[in-house]
């Protein structure tokens, strides 16, 4: 039987988002600053003007699969309960959620295809052991003591500088909780990684203020204190290493620091990527946006081979060995 629902959390979930006018709002994302500080020219080629490429990836279809299975078993056991989770057929719902993101994607890059049987097969087969490893730990990562699920894909959209009225940043996060006894909300920010994070992952500023950058803004959105969020990133590796004295779990958890330091930090850096990228007006800055060619960011970019758009790449190839 589901739990009666706290009055603060209840209007919490009542609270009624703005919505983005894409005729007047320019709308900018967490992606959208993780882009410009590896290179500003791949955001401006992507975003200020206009060359949009899909890039179609078997890991963003598994991790698009097992975000819906994982945010579904969480909702049923939640609202409902973990026995009722249990009985839910999440490896089917699973499967079926890898085929539609994959026919999606497969549509959206005009009708042909990005992966193959096999390799389709073992992604299936690694989300199918995450979820069973989950279903079989929830115990160890999920507890209805006092804590009660507000939503998965809670949105944020607001302003984050007053002086450019119309720029909006707009995200989703994951899964919100809250606990009754302590008035404390946690933001849980889930990651699918082929063998988790390291240290480099952990200290990287850029990929930490996603969460920071939400704590901000939810407290913002919902009028809640800030001091009283919590954020975590869930990791799921789909591959683990089953042999040594500590073998590897399928779940990391990882809670970055977001204390004030590090609130003004990723604040610092949102606000320094708007003020470049925009005028006093609100439009986009028509400066030329700096080129950050290295061999990570070349390889991965889908301008990289189109010498009209960014002729960096040749020069990256002289320095390094890609193939």
């Amino acid at each position: 039987m589901a739990k009666k629902l706290p009055k603060i959390l209840k209007d919490l979930q009542k609270v009624t988002v703005p919505e983005i006018n894409y005729a007047y709002h320019k709308s900018v994302s967490y992606s959208q600053l993780s882009i410009f500080s590896k290179c500003p020219h791949h955001w401006g080629l992507k975003y200020r003007d206009g060359f949009k490429v899909f890039e179609p990836s078997i890991h963003a279809v598994f991790g698009t699969a097992l975000h819906r299975a994982l945010q579904q078993y969480l909702t049923v056991f939640y609202e409902e309960s973990g026995a009722a989770a249990d009985r839910l057929d999440i490896g089917t719902e699973f499967k079926t959620a890898l085929r539609e993101e994959y026919k999606n994607f497969y549509i959206k890059n005009k009708n042909i295809h990005f992966s193959n049987p096999a390799e389709l097969a073992e992604f299936c087969d690694d989300g199918l052991q995450i979820l069973d490893y989950i279903k079989k730990k929830k115990g160890t990562y999920f507890s209805k003591r006092g804590w009660y699920l507000m939503g998965c894909e809670v949105p944020i959209v607001l302003n984050p500088i007053k002086k450019l009225n119309n720029v909006l940043f707009n995200g989703f996060i994951d899964v919100v909780f809250y606990h009754e006894p302590t008035n404390t909300i946690k933001i849980l920010d889930i990651k699918t990684s082929t063998r988790g994070w390291g240290d480099k992952d952990k200290k990287d500023d850029i990929k930490m203020s996603q969460l920071i950058l939400y704590k901000k803004f939810f407290a913002e959105q919902y009028n809640f204190p800030i001091d009283n969020i919590q954020v975590e990133y869930f990791i799921t590796r789909r591959k683990v290493y089953e042999g040594g004295d500590f073998p590897q779990k399928r779940i990391q958890e990882f809670q970055p620091a977001a204390g004030k330091v590090k609130l003004n930090k990723s604040t610092q850096l949102l606000e320094s990527f708007l003020t470049q990228v925009f005028t006093d007006e609100g439009i986009y800055n028509p400066v030329v946006l700096e080129k950050n060619p290295s061999k990570n960011n070349c390889h991965f970019c889908p301008y990289s081979n189109n010498p009209d758009l960014c002729n960096k790449n040749e020069e990256v190839k002289k320095s390094f060995t890609f193939y």
